[in-house]
This record gives structure tokens, C-alpha cells and sequence, in this order.
């Protein structure tokens, strides 16, 4: 699948996408996976709570299942004005 960053979150891991080859069940298996892979992303998903989280386009949360879906992205909350 698709993994998309964003801002900071791509900044501190260092690529704006990547393909990811997963057997997450979860968006926060993907986070546990990709935090286990080096220290640039254990950096970029410390607090989760600072981040959002984008299955296919549309908001969702971090305990939203992966089946079927193409494109995940993790971007920093958003203000508006």
C-alpha cells in the first residue's frame, strides 16, 4: 500500500511516500511496524495524538482496519483559517 507523510511527519522521516509491504490489520499495526524499522519513524509516530490519519482520502482513526484499503497518510492536525 501507499504510505503518504505530510509536514513535519515528512520531514522527520524523510521521504514523502513509500510503498509499504504490510500484514497490519490496523492503521496502528502499520504505526507499530513502521516504528520497529529504524529511528526516524519511532521520531515522526512518538505522539499520536499530534497526528491524523487518512485511509483512502477520508479521515479515520488509528484502530480503523487496513482491508482494502490503497493509500494511507499521516499529516499533523490541520487549522483552519
Amino acid at each position: 500500500m501507499d504510505v503518504v507523510y505530510f509536514a513535519w511527519v515528512r520531514e522527520r522521516i524523510g521521504v514523502p511516500r513509500e510503498e509499504v509491504e504490510t500484514k497490519a490489520a490496523t492503521v496502528a499495526d502499520l504505526v507499530a511496524e513502521l516504528v520497529a524499522r529504524e529511528e526516524r519513524y519511532a521520531a515522526a509516530f512518538a505522539d499520536l495524538s499530534a497526528l491524523r490519519v487518512a485511509l483512502d482520502q477520508e479521515l479515520s482513526d488509528f484502530d480503523a482496519p487496513l482491508a482494502g484499503v490503497r493509500e494511507v497518510a499521516f499529516f499533523p492536525p490541520m487549522t483552519g483559517g
